[in-house]
């Protein structure tokens, strides 16, 4: 199975007001279509550490892979680069641009990475709103739809350069019990009919435990890496797409 992500020994130091070890020899990886769960207790540097891994964040100690090439120590406009072309990612807040339009919004990231012409990334953008089923919105600006539908917009804005990892810091944080188990729905349909890689940060332990695997986090350290999810009477059905 092709290693999509790997850390190897990260250290990360917030040394303001006073020096702090927040993120302790983390090591662990992430395999080709594996939906991943990171958890702990706020403060366990959860998302300290996927900040780092998204390469948002290069103050840190260790060696970061993504695809097996060794990313660590290069330079921004070359992570610019990796990051918008290999890695998508969905915040707990959806940052859209509230006067563009859902299509705009969705093409921001490839018009940005500029590999395709404007019609092709047009093209594209319509096909992801077509995914998960929201192209009826792609004229409307970002500000006259729903909560969820932005959320679902954000994805699908993630997901426009077709990434090899979508990470996520409490995607379902903002919404209510459908629209959470809507996306994990999305997130679980782009892993079995794509093979994408997940990686999210969630408090929501029902969110978690139907994920491949969880990684446990406390106080700046993987405790484990492979809790198995349990089991619970959360419905499983189709996708509420």
């Amino acid at each position: 199975m092709k290693k999509v992500l790997e850390a190897k020994h990260i250290n990360k130091y917030f040394r303001k007001p006073v020096l702090f070890h927040v993120l302790k020899h983390i090591t662990f990886e992430v395999q080709q279509g594996e939906f991943a769960s990171i958890m702990g207790k706020s403060g366990s540097g959860k998302s300290t550490l996927l900040y780092i891994l998204s390469t948002m964040d290069t103050d840190y100690e260790g060696s970061l892979y993504l695809n097996q090439e060794l990313i660590t120590g290069k330079s921004g406009p070359e992570l610019s680069q990796l990051r918008n072309g290999h890695i998508g990612f969905v915040f707990q807040f959806h940052y859209l641009l509230s006067e563009f339009s859902v299509l705009e919004n969705v093409m921001l990231p490839a018009k940005k990475l500029a590999r395709k012409s404007r019609s092709e990334i047009e093209h594209d953008a319509i096909q992801k709103l077509k995914m998960l089923n929201i192209e009826h919105l792609a004229r409307k600006r970002a500000h006259r739809i729903s909560g969820g539908e932005k959320q679902r917009v954000a994805i699908a804005r993630a997901l426009i350069n077709d990434p090899d990892i979508l990470m996520g810091d409490e995607p379902t944080g903002n919404l209510d019990s459908f629209n959470a188990e809507n996306v994990f729905q999305i997130f679980k349909q782009l892993k079995e009919e794509q093979g994408l890689s997940l990686l999210v940060v969630t408090h929501d332990i029902d969110f978690a435990k139907r994920t491949d695997r969880i990684i446990q986090m406390e106080d700046g350290c993987i405790v484990n890496t492979n809790a198995k999810p349990i089991l619970g009477s959360i419905n499983e059905g189709k996708p509420q797409l």
